[in-house]
């Protein structure tokens, strides 16, 4: 047998007190050492796999996490949209107010608590994450102005808001309701 540094690549203990001083030319190791290769690429596989497994589940954890948040956030989108038809008719009955009604002892404890009333919803709209948005000699923009109709004018840009019909809101950075406008034109 030859020494170690020249010796085939190890085969079982048993086999090899067997074939001892025959000579290696004789031995076969060959059907063994394919059968280590295809184990070593067998076990190359199965890491493989392994780290696969380990990145899809980090990232439907991710997902899953990213969902979770976003149900907490706008959770409440449904009621908000309910709720604001509220604070549209609040802020109506503030402005059908007449300033002579207004000045009249009888009537100011109701427009106070009117007033106090609409602060308290926004308020809460505020402690939620719902803005009311700006509307008002901006030019139109389509992902928070809704364009009801065009005026006439000489005085405005074509496409600036000269008016607005319905307060628009977003609950944090997304649409709640667009504002619905009245929107510039070149006059005829």
């Amino acid at each position: 047998m030859t020494d170690d540094k020249t010796q085939s690549p190890a085969i079982d203990p048993a086999v090899a007190e067997e074939l001892q001083g025959v000579p290696e030319d004789f031995v076969d190791t060959k059907g063994e050492n394919e059968e280590i290769a295809k184990l070593r690429e067998k076990l190359a596989t199965a890491e493989q796999d392994v780290l696969y497994a380990r990145a899809e589940t980090q990232n439907v954890r991710r997902r899953l996490e990213k969902d979770i948040a976003d149900t907490r956030a706008y959770a409440a989108t449904g009621f908000a949209r309910d709720i604001l038809s509220v604070s549209d008719n609040l802020a109506r009955a503030l402005t059908a107010i007449p300033a002579e009604l207004r000045e009249d002892d009888k009537l100011k404890g109701l427009v106070a608590g009117i007033e106090a009333t609409g602060r308290e919803i926004d308020k809460v709209f505020a402690s939620h994450g719902i803005t009311r948005i700006a509307a008002m000699g901006l030019p139109l923009d389509p992902n928070q102005h809704q364009a009801m109709i065009e005026l006439p004018s000489a005085d405005a840009e074509p496409g600036t808001v000269l008016q607005e019909m319905q307060a628009g809101y977003m609950i944090k950075d997304r649409l709640l309701r667009p504002a619905m406008v009245a929107v510039a034109k070149k006059p005829d």
